[in-house]
């Protein structure tokens, strides 16, 4: 059974390596918190707007400003600097925080072409940086359709201590 890593990596067309290459370089501190909200609030005023009502239907129970907030937070975290999404809302648990949401790969490219814009316009994060994140955000998204495509699939994910046991009947 292929893992949600490697399911992310096939289906995303990026590598581990490359996914986690934000871990090269401290973004938080090269691009400042201030950068990160921008890139957030770019996203989310794309999303809000898309065209697509479906795509929009999905963030329909998400104020706007609160989205943005977690978002940044989570990157923030994510790329170095303070852990404020986990002093805010706890563990990121991110296939957990998204399973109320309908995440199949329509959806992923979706999320996908509005973070890519907003990369695009945030223009104080350089080339490189943007490609690390690109990478990171096209891996995560397609995590999140693995972990959906399970929790559809109504399976468990292994346990990595033990051999698989049958049911209980």
């Amino acid at each position: 059974m292929q893992s949600l890593q490697e399911k992310a990596s096939e289906w995303s067309g990026v590598n581990t390596a490359d996914a986690f290459a934000i871990d090269d370089t401290n973004l938080f501190q090269k691009l400042g918190l201030q950068t990160f909200i921008n890139l957030s609030t770019n996203f989310y005023t794309r999303v809000y707007d898309d065209e697509e009502e479906w795509f929009r239907s999905i963030f329909a129970n998400s104020k706007k400003e609160e989205a943005i907030q977690n978002q940044y937070e989570f990157f923030v975290q994510r790329m170095g600097g303070p852990p404020l999404y986990s002093q805010r809302k706890g563990h990121p648990a991110l296939i957990g925080r998204h399973r109320p949401f309908p995440v199949t790969h329509e959806a992923a490219e979706r999320w996908l072409h509005h973070m890519e814009k907003a990369l695009e316009s945030t223009l104080d994060i350089d080339a490189d940086s943007k490609v690390k994140m690109m990478n990171f955000f096209r891996h995560t998204a397609f995590f999140l359709v693995a972990g959906d495509e399970l929790k559809n699939q109504n399976q468990r994910v292994p346990c990595k201590h033990g051999a698989s046991k049958p049911a209980a009947s």
